[in-house]
């Protein structure tokens, strides 16, 4: 950024679309109707995994609330592209309906059943595609006591065979693992750093352990509210372990990069290393990293630690970072 646009005031960008222009162009389609703009997105994608499932998972919250893949799939319904999407936009709005019906509160199974079938048939329509199964593993949180493991397992593999660093796929089975679903903490760091352990230099696996770190306080959070314990959990981001862990993803992930760049795809992952790097006083790695991301900015995972916009304005302008 500029000096003199530090002069006028810093205000972070969040932009849903992570600065992908194409992918904005698309959504806006979406809102009038038009699914052309979906299949000519998602075909010039083609098989860059990280982007293509970066720009289904926008597309499916904006379709959830529409009928335009629907409409694609009238026009053609053997098109891949379009059961893909179809497949994230109905496991986008089953999440939509466990949100409106409360934590705790389970929904219809036939609902989550209708979105695991199109997962599998998005699946057999596009058996290259790695997308399908990170649906398939997000939407079987919903069901009240999971899946079995041998089925999480083997849709797991089908997942890792086709793209073994998904983080969004890693993702995915992090929350699963998650003591606010089907699992513990210690499962889900377990998970986490296994999976940085066997990521190579400079793939943003590690980064899995910041996101169990947030996961962890949102549990907490949730389990302190209303009592003073609550108070306690600042410690959670800048005791030693957290600290050590933010230095070994900054390693190995930033500092073995070779792109010069943040794509889309992974503005949110910089953010998590961001925060943490703030949370944790790691002044030196945060003044980098925010200098890096710029005004690019998504709201979680700052949002689950006070205001957003806020946070990030402080920390610029304590640490005065360099673009």
């Amino acid at each position: 950024m500029a000096r003199g646009s530090l002069r006028r005031g810093f205000t972070p960008d969040f932009d849903p679309d992570c600065g992908d222009s194409d992918l904005t162009s698309a959504r806006q389609d979406v809102v009038i109707g038009r699914w052309q703009g979906l299949r000519d997105l998602l075909g010039a994608t083609g098989r860059d995994w990280a982007a293509r499932g970066h720009r289904i998972r926008q597309l499916a919250q904006v379709c959830a609330g529409s009928s335009t893949v629907e409409t694609w799939l009238s026009a053609d319904a053997h098109s891949a592209d379009a059961l893909v999407l179809r497949a994230a936009t109905e496991t986008a709005r089953t999440f939509n309906v466990a949100i409106a019906a409360g934590r705790g509160v389970p929904i219809d199974q036939h609902r989550v059943d209708a979105a695991v079938l199109a997962c599998l048939t998005a699946a057999e329509a596009y058996p290259e595609d790695p997308t399908p199964w990170v649906s398939l593993i997000s939407v079987a949180r919903l069901y009240p006591s999971g899946v079995r493991r041998q089925e999480l397992g083997r849709w797991w593999d089908e997942l890792h065979g086709r793209d073994p660093y998904s983080v969004e796929g890693h993702l995915q089975v992090l929350h699963y693992y998650s003591a606010r679903w089907h699992g513990t903490h210690g499962l889900m760091y377990d998970f986490a750093r296994d999976a940085a352990g066997v990521a190579p230099p400079g793939c943003p696996l590690p980064v899995l352990v910041q996101y169990a770190r947030v996961e962890e306080y949102r549990f907490a959070l949730d389990a302190a509210r209303g009592r003073h314990s609550a108070v306690g959990l600042s410690q959670h981001w800048n005791h030693d372990g957290a600290a050590s862990d933010l230095r070994r993803t900054w390693q190995r992930w930033v500092m073995s990069r070779t792109e010069s760049t943040i794509a889309p795809a992974e503005l949110r992952d910089f953010n998590y290393l961001a925060h943490a790097a703030c949370s944790a006083g790691a002044t030196d790695i945060a003044g980098v990293l925010l200098g890096m991301l710029g005004p690019r900015a998504t709201q979680t995972p700052w949002s689950y630690t006070g205001d957003a916009e806020r946070q990030i304005v402080k920390w610029r302008k304590e640490l005065r970072p360099g673009t």
